[in-house]
């Protein structure tokens, strides 16, 4: 029976390895092209339900947007310093903003509403990436990773972690602790 067993993890893993060297590229080089360099840094890509890809410029404090026609536009100035991006289902834009360490909303018509502020009185280190679960709860990374542009030198909280927001709650709960700049 373990002969059985090693010869099928065997026989499964060749085949996996031989799709992974026959399977085509993604991209092929030369259909890359160059959108624009205006960017300082650029972070966050997500796309909404339209196929169109928004991301962020966090030192310069904008979020664009990449149409599906191709075409580049401005999509928000004064954006917190957004970094991480995700839309949720309806269609809002939920960001880490890192000026003010907050976890923002942002509905179609640009408005911005603030969902998470700071962790039992403290202000958060630096909210840096977020995901939705299915069921509309949050989890969100925040590492301190001290910027030239920061006006505060020093963390409130000294411990970097994960942390999840459930559906429509104020409070966050810490789901991974111990972790080196979680990204």
């Amino acid at each position: 029976m373990k002969k059985y067993i090693l010869l099928c993890f065997i026989a499964s893993f060749y085949t996996i390895s031989s799709f992974a060297q026959s399977a085509n590229p993604i991209f092929v080089q030369d259909s890359l092209k160059l959108i624009s360099s205006q960017f300082k840094f650029t972070e966050g890509a997500s796309v909404d339900k339209q196929g169109n890809i928004f991301f962020t410029d966090q030192p310069n404090d904008k979020i664009w947007k990449y149409d599906v026609e191709g075409k580049l536009s401005l999509y928000m100035e004064k954006s917190g310093r957004a970094n991480g991006t995700y839309f949720d289902k309806g269609g809002n834009l939920i960001v880490c903003a890192d000026e003010n360490n907050q976890i923002w909303s942002i509905n179609k018509n640009k408005k911005v509403k603030v969902i998470f502020n700071d962790f039992d009185g403290e202000k958060l280190n630096g909210p840096n990436d977020l995901w939705i679960d299915a069921k509309g709860g949050i989890y969100f990374t925040d590492p301190y990773y001290q910027r030239d542009y920061w006006i505060r030198k020093a963390s409130e909280i000294k411990e970097e972690r994960v942390y999840y927001i459930p559906k429509g709650s104020k409070n966050a709960i810490v789901v991974a602790d111990g972790l080196v700049r979680p990204n």
